[in-house]
């Protein structure tokens, strides 16, 4: 006997096909550290302790806003299923009931307090910067990025976008160089108008104020280039002014310092902080 599908069948067929295949393009996508993938639909794969917190937190938020959902829907089911005219032609003339009058106040209030204690733990985490290893001053300008190693011999270079360099509009000239598993505490602010400095990847991202000094911190926990951008609303170029942060091992990163050196020597006299605090 010949098994014929009908065009319901062949459609749902297609969708089954082609519902594997997203998945499978997500997943191998999904693979691209420290950049945005093609119909990437969750966050960057995480490369720091902080960012590890920013996705359990919006999971855990995700899974909570879920039940809350079913938990609504069961809710409108039953009333609809349960109280329509036809099953209630007499309706009930009830209108208070104390039990889940508190239940209705009580219950959110405790979920309220649920997600504020791993809410403020996060921020304090994010906010609360370790002792750093090493400090390095990000300065959003016009469109483009200057770093500075006030540690490691007060060196500073301009990172500019590479038109000829993949990721496109992502690539740079020169990208910010840090060594892996070291805390390093950025120092961001502003030349001109005010810039924002966001690497996914890391779950950094703070403003760049002109006339005013922000700080944060991340600790590469994975080698390899990772990507971001400005992410405040700076002028006509500001499509055009990616950052690039490559994470290295140590010895890697010391060769690296003693040719920044070299090739990024100025007569410059700027004052940074360095990683072990402010001088008296």
């Amino acid at each position: 006997m010949k098994m014929s599908m009908g065009p319901v069948g062949r459609h749902l067929l297609g969708l089954a096909v082609a519902g594997l295949t997203w998945a499978a393009g997500g997943a191998a996508f999904a693979a691209e550290l420290g950049q945005p993938a093609p119909w990437e639909w969750t966050l960057q794969q995480s490369a720091s302790p902080v960012m590890d917190n920013i996705v359990w937190f919006h999971n855990f938020l995700f899974v909570l806003i879920t039940l809350i959902t079913l938990f609504v829907l069961a809710l409108l089911v039953v009333v609809v299923v349960k109280f329509n005219a036809k099953a209630n032609p007499v309706p009930s003339r009830t209108t208070h009931n104390t039990l889940i009058e508190v239940a209705w106040t009580l219950v959110p209030v405790l979920i309220l307090v649920g997600i504020s204690v791993p809410s403020f733990r996060l921020l304090f985490l994010e906010l609360d910067v370790p002792k750093a290893d090493i400090t390095i001053k990000a300065t959003g300008k016009q469109w483009y990025w200057s770093y500075a190693y006030p540690d490691n011999g007060k060196f500073e270079f301009d990172s500019l976008m590479a038109q000829d360099k993949q990721p496109r509009l992502l690539g740079v000239d020169n990208e910010m160089v840090v060594p892996v598993n070291k805390v390093v505490r950025v120092q961001v602010t502003g030349a001109d108008v005010i810039h924002a400095f966001a690497l996914p990847a890391f779950g950094v991202k703070i403003d760049a104020i002109p006339g005013r000094l922000n700080e944060t911190w991340f600790k590469a926990t994975k080698t390899g280039m990772f990507y971001g951008q400005c992410s405040e609303l700076c002028g006509k170029d500001h499509a055009f002014m990616p950052i690039a942060i490559r994470v290295v091992e140590d010895q890697e990163f010391a060769s690296w310092v003693e040719t920044a050196k070299k090739k990024y020597a100025s007569g410059g006299t700027g004052t940074f902080a360095s990683a072990a605090g402010p001088t008296q």
